[in-house]
């Protein structure tokens, strides 16, 4: 059975993830959309999802008006959290785990420092 949040309650952990990002590293973002969505349409399994140009991939010809995006889904991460407690964890996770990607991180270096 999935834990229950409101909308309001689900962006405040959202919030509290960023808040784990040093401030060093948070002013470095910028065009970025941080939403948080139901659930993802094609997979709706995916905790979260990363859509953009990582900022180690940008050439001098990255000329993108439209911000990256960055999608956090409510429902795979009520649905995998036993309580509250599991699920702030998990949400700033997957916070963390895709703005990495914005930064050019990959899966792979993810799982080896645990953040996937």
């Amino acid at each position: 059975m999935a834990l229950y949040v409101t909308e309001e309650e689900f962006d405040e952990l959202v919030d509290l993830g960023l808040q784990r990002i040093p401030r060093e590293i948070l002013r470095h973002v910028t065009n970025v959309a941080i939403v948080v969505e139901d659930a993802n349409s094609e997979d709706p399994t995916i905790l979260g999802l990363y859509e953009g140009v990582a900022l180690t991939d940008r050439t001098s010809e990255y000329t993108s008006i439209l911000p990256d995006k960055i999608s956090i889904y409510r429902q795979p991460l009520c649905e995998m959290a036993a309580n509250h407690t599991e699920l702030v964890e998990q949400v700033a996770i997957t916070v963390i785990h895709e703005l990495a990607h914005h930064f050019g991180i990959d899966d792979e270096r993810l799982h080896e420092l645990g953040w996937a």
